[in-house]
């Protein structure tokens, strides 16, 4: 685990950081190779776009920071601004309404490119968790398993230090890059336009729900105390709601393909 990358005199470059940056320019060159590919994307476009999700997604997940711990973030909003802290799902939840307008706003097939859209965040957040990892933030509860894994560097937010944890990031990252395997792999399948982003939202839901039982970091809160946590909630709202589109626009390409 190596939470600073380098160090070149007084420039400090953070391994998450680096990650994240990473992810974003893989993310945003797909973006800008499938969107132009399928449905004519300008270079200027997919460039408006992405500065316009870096904001959506810094917002969303600083945003959903506060509602984990809002008596204290309210108290020290200086912390909430600082380097530590993010929530993946306020990202997400932030990034969707900002993607539906821009991509109705520059008349763009909505459902289709959330199916890139889908890729992209695969490819993001999966390089974004292996930078979690070296951050040692989003740790998991102590384990005797083989998979266990110690925090020893006093930089890293992972607690306790010296003690085997659950790597909870990199099991998510396997999930993510699995699902990005899976979507690459399927696109040429689908069945309707959007049915690649509604897979992706079901099934990352439903992985990061289990994963939520091996987290240590308590911080991260609770709808119902040490039992339902706030992003267990999210992911059976996420998971409800994305079944339910699921039937309704696989029951609209079943009756328009029965009608061909």
């Amino acid at each position: 685990m190596h939470p600073i990358l380098f160090e070149a005199g007084s420039v400090t470059v953070y391994t998450y950081g680096f990650f994240i940056a990473l992810g974003a320019v893989l993310g945003g060159l797909y973006m800008w190779w499938q969107g132009s590919k399928q449905f004519g994307l300008t270079f200027d476009q997919a460039n408006t776009l992405f500065v316009l999700l870096i904001i959506a997604g810094v917002v969303g997940g600083k945003l959903f920071v506060l509602f984990e711990q809002p008596s204290f973030y309210l108290k020290n909003l200086t912390k909430l601004f600082s380097g530590s802290g993010f929530v993946f799902y306020g990202s997400l939840l932030t990034a969707i309404p900002v993607m539906l307008w821009y991509f109705k706003k520059n008349k763009i097939p909505t459902l289709a490119m959330l199916d890139v859209m889908a890729v992209v965040t695969c490819i993001v957040h999966g390089l974004g968790r292996i930078g979690c990892y070296n951050a040692g933030c989003c740790y998991g509860i102590p384990t005797d398993s083989i998979f266990g894994v110690v925090f020893s560097d006093p930089v890293c937010q992972a607690r306790p230090l010296n003690v085997v944890l659950h790597p909870t990031q990199l099991y998510e990252a396997t999930l993510i890059f699995s699902i990005l395997t899976f979507l690459l792999i399927y696109k040429s399948h689908k069945k309707f336009d959007g049915q690649l982003f509604i897979l992706y939202l079901i099934i990352y839901a439903s992985g990061r729900s289990v994963l939520e039982t091996l987290r240590g970091d308590l911080e991260r809160g609770f709808v119902i105390q040490d039992w339902l946590s706030n992003s267990q909630f999210i992911s059976i709202l996420v998971i409800g709601l994305s079944i339910y589109f699921y039937v309704k626009l696989n029951r609209k390409a079943t009756l328009i393909h029965r009608k061909k």
